[in-house]
């Protein structure tokens, strides 16, 4: 079965952790959540723990918390704010990890960092295929609208993208367009039909013949006159093409383009919406890096006692490093918020399209099958025409035409005799 392109998914908020100053082997690196709990990462191995690793040279830090949850990663990053993975060069991702559903505090430690899940393309988050390759359609076997159109497409004219909703929108204008040309094409068959008419009227007026006389003359005058008689059908057909194929055609959703463009308007916004959350976001996050970093230089700075107001100043490094994790959970939520408004749009928005193409398709099936029944009828109007000729044809009697025309022209039944001497 066919598989749509994987539909947005959402990014995890990061929870909070209590702090500890702790002193730290090579190789190891400690980092504090916006609540102030410290963890650690092997930055060679990429193990993380909440508890304190063991010094190589035996110097043992203050006793920790006992081991826990790898703290989650919102947007690709641990919550202080550092890099989970090395940045990927070709997309920005907002990635979560599948350790989020561990409880703080729990008695079994995550030993490496678990797989990416999310992956974000333009700002919008999708699974990652290669954790979720498939996922299921909204409408199985249909070809739906609303389940092939989620991420955007390289634009063929250019080193740009096109919104798959842009490609949904394009198709649409494109079937108005093609709506307008079939009824300008009916409109040149009309006119065809009109000339042809007035031809035909004009030509049964013509004297050429006219002194025919007898039967003849009289099937002669019968053909002439049939012509006015498919002038007339010809010129009926041409007004029934217009009322019935060509106005419609026209004027199917006058307003088309307009509410079309309405429609554009609104998922574009949407679409900005969520652009902007996700700049805040990454806003937020590059704000809390910065708060964990100066949190980290201060209490490095109490370990070596260069400062006496350093306990206080890691107390407030503290404050603001949390109420930075608490605004990037804010900023995440927002951007999950508008992303669901988003998805919910898109899904109305594309099978009111889809409902629209079906029903565009069919008005122009059934005015197309209402020409083709014109045409029927004209041609069996034209057979009408011409049956009165063919019956004066049947008719036509050259000894009659005779007997007639010498009944009417005889000058005498004298025949002439020999002279006499």
């Amino acid at each position: 079965m066919a598989t749509a392109l994987q539909k947005p998914g959402m990014v995890p908020p990061p929870p909070g952790e209590e702090s500890q100053t702790v002193i730290l082997p090579p190789g190891w690196h400690s980092y504090l959540s916006p609540q102030g709990r410290r963890y650690y990462v092997n930055t060679t191995t990429n193990e993380t723990t909440w508890e304190c690793p063991s010094s190589s040279s035996g110097i043992s830090a203050s006793p920790g918390p006992h081991r826990g949850s790898l703290p989650p990663t919102v947007n690709g990053y641990h919550a202080s704010g550092t890099p989970a993975h090395p940045p990927e060069t070709a997309h920005m991702s907002l990635r979560k990890s599948t350790g989020d559903s561990q409880n703080l505090g729990s008695s079994s430690p995550g030993k490496k960092q678990s797989k990416e899940n999310t992956i974000t393309i333009n700002c919008v988050t999708f699974p990652h295929p290669d954790t979720m390759p498939e996922q299921q359609l909204l409408k199985p076997t249909e070809w739906s609208y609303c389940d092939y159109f989620w991420a955007d497409k390289k634009d063929p004219q250019g080193n740009g993208t096109v919104a798959g909703f842009e490609l949904l929108l394009q198709k649409q204008l494109k079937g108005k367009q093609m709506q307008k040309e079939m009824s300008e094409f009916i409109r040149e068959r009309i006119k065809i039909e009109e000339e042809y008419a007035k031809n035909l009227a004009k030509l049964s007026q013509n004297s050429l013949a006219a002194q025919e006389e007898g039967s003849l003359g009289e099937a002669w005058a019968q053909v002439k006159k049939s012509l006015a008689d498919e002038a007339e059908v010809h010129l009926k057909f041409s007004a029934k093409l217009h009322s019935e194929v060509e106005k419609p055609l026209m004027n199917f959703r006058e307003n088309f383009k307009k509410d079309m463009k309405k429609c554009d308007h609104h998922i574009a916004d949407l679409r900005k919406q969520l652009a902007s959350r996700y700049a805040s976001v990454e806003k937020a996050r590059k704000a809390l890096t910065e708060r964990q970093k100066d949190l980290e230089m201060k209490t490095q700075q109490l370990e070596i006692k260069l400062s006496n107001k350093t306990e206080e100043d890691i107390k407030k490094a503290r404050r603001k490093s949390t109420q930075a994790g608490d605004d990037l959970m804010r900023c995440v939520d927002l951007y999950n918020q508008a992303q669901s408004k988003w998805f919910e749009e898109m899904v109305t928005t594309t099978l009111e399209l889809e409902r629209l193409e079906v029903e565009r398709v069919e008005m122009i099936r059934q005015h197309l099958c209402q020409y083709t029944q014109l045409r029927h009828e004209t041609d069996m109007f034209n057979q009408s025409t011409v049956e009165p000729v063919d019956q004066l044809l049947r008719k036509v009697d050259p000894a009659k035409d005779r007997e007639l025309w010498v009944r009417e022209h005889k000058t005498g039944n004298i025949r002439p005799v020999d002279m006499e001497i």
